[in-house]
């Protein structure tokens, strides 16, 4: 199953700033690029961790939203954003990032997303203008859907510093109907080309239907895969604590963020505390007999970097963080991910803050890796919004850019205006400058 846009042999990779390829193994300078900002490793403290009870049912039950929401109250950055999107709203956002994008490209010299490609096409002789330079072609043809994603809700009990769709505990209003639901399903039922069912969000199992999804989309289809896109912490909420058995006896496999295996750098990325219920839910989930080679409960994990570089191939730090998690934790899992974090929403901002978004930019262009395209998740992936609307990729849905829309992105399909999926096959799949973070290096999930 492809959980990454991509799948590419070793591609060297770039940190802003530097003008040297970094190693995949973990070395010195390969570990602060790609897991651990400190220069102590993970292993020098084995003792003391090893020693240490990270099976904590005391945190089982117990809500981190507090601590979230009492973290949000002190984070300037935070406080600005949220000021800028009561004056301006999120579209008035997603087009300043825009704009910012298409500035960081021009002063580049470099085109949009869709010409860059097409040139790149030719460059190999695999244009799709059939030789006609003065024709506008689009360079992406949609195949039939084999992916069905749902947002069903912007509701989460973490506000991570990287995250794309800004989920938080304050996103409470935006979660997906019944009604909506319902429909999903039935898409599922009349699109026979569906081999998974990605469940993300926010946190998905917060929302009131998520269970409804996954059992009846487990009796309606029981050979497709669900994902949950889970970020750990959620398996402790107040009313989850039979939500690992619930998982495991609907056969749903487990996609968990964790982007490092160091306390500090996950507690930085996620939030306080976040690393250590991250660690003892991993635990509960092996208990259940998750990451354990059972393909009924399959458990894999995502890495993605925690700054302005690219993640390292893929293959190596899977090994590191085998080794890493089961020497000091006990814990094992099937398979790593690793993405490339994208320039929207926070990472956008916080790139802009920095003074880094044109160099983010070119470090994306410099690493474009053509074997990246015939696998692009926009594709062979319909992500449906937890509002009803369709989208070519998860990213597109939280930059407003819908399936169906207009130039100025007005208008646009939902769940209720198509009987199947295979209806979309002929829409155009809609490119833009981010376009830029799903071709570069590793890709993105």
């Amino acid at each position: 199953m492809r959980i990454s846009s991509c799948a590419i042999a070793h591609v060297a990779f770039f940190a802003i700033g530097s003008t040297e390829a970094f190693s995949p193994a973990l070395n010195g300078v390969g570990r602060s690029a790609t897991c651990l900002t400190s220069t102590a490793t993970p292993s020098e403290d084995t003792s003391e961790t090893q020693e240490r009870d990270w099976r904590r049912s005391d945190l089982f039950g117990s809500s981190l939203i507090a601590e979230t929401l009492a973290e949000l109250e002190t984070d300037e950055e935070f406080q600005e954003t949220t000021k800028r999107i009561e004056a301006i709203g999120l579209e008035g956002i997603s087009k300043e990032e825009r704009t910012q994008r298409r500035r960081a490209l021009t002063d580049l010299g470099i085109p949009s997303f869709s010409r860059y490609l097409a040139d790149k096409q030719k460059e190999v002789g695999g244009s799709s203008s059939d030789g006609q330079s003065k024709k506008k072609v689009h360079p992406l043809q949609r195949k039939p859907t084999t992916i069905l994603q749902l947002n069903i809700g912007l509701y989460c009990n973490q506000a991570c510093s990287h995250c794309h769709v800004e989920s938080s505990p304050l996103r409470k209003t935006e979660m997906m109907t019944a009604e909506t639901a319902a429909q999903c399903i039935e898409l599922l039922k009349s699109t026979p080309s569906i081999t998974t069912l990605d469940i993300t969000g926010g946190a998905p199992e917060l929302n009131a239907n998520f269970r409804f999804l996954v059992r009846t989309a487990r009796a309606v289809r029981p050979d497709i895969d669900i994902i949950d896109r889970c970020n750990l912490t959620v398996l402790q909420e107040p009313g989850q604590e039979d939500l690992i058995d619930f998982l495991k006896e609907n056969r749903v496999h487990v996609i968990a963020s964790l982007p490092c295996y160091s306390q500090d750098n996950v507690d930085k990325q996620r939030g306080r505390g976040v690393f250590d219920r991250s660690i003892a839910a991993l635990l509960a989930l092996n208990d259940a007999g998750y990451g354990t080679d059972n393909n009924d409960a399959k458990l894999d994990l995502v890495y993605n970097p925690g700054g302005a570089f690219l993640p390292p191939e893929q293959s190596g730090l899977q090994v590191a963080y085998k080794q890493e998690l089961k020497e000091n934790f006990g814990i094992t899992f099937d398979s790593l991910y690793t993405i490339t974090n994208m320039p929207i929403k926070r990472f956008a901002d916080y790139l802009y803050r920095n003074g880094e978004l044109t160099q983010y930019m070119d470090l994306l262009v410099q690493n474009f890796n053509l074997d990246t395209v015939e696998s692009l998740m926009c594709l062979d992936t319909v992500s449906v919004g937890w509002d009803g609307k369709i989208f070519d990729c998860d990213f597109n849905q939280q930059l407003g850019y819908g399936v169906g829309v207009d130039s100025i992105h007005r208008g646009g399909l939902s769940v209720f205006d198509v009987q199947t999926l295979t209806d979309l096959l002929e829409k155009r799949i809609r490119t833009d400058n981010h376009c830029f973070g799903c071709t570069a290096g590793m890709g993105s999930s």
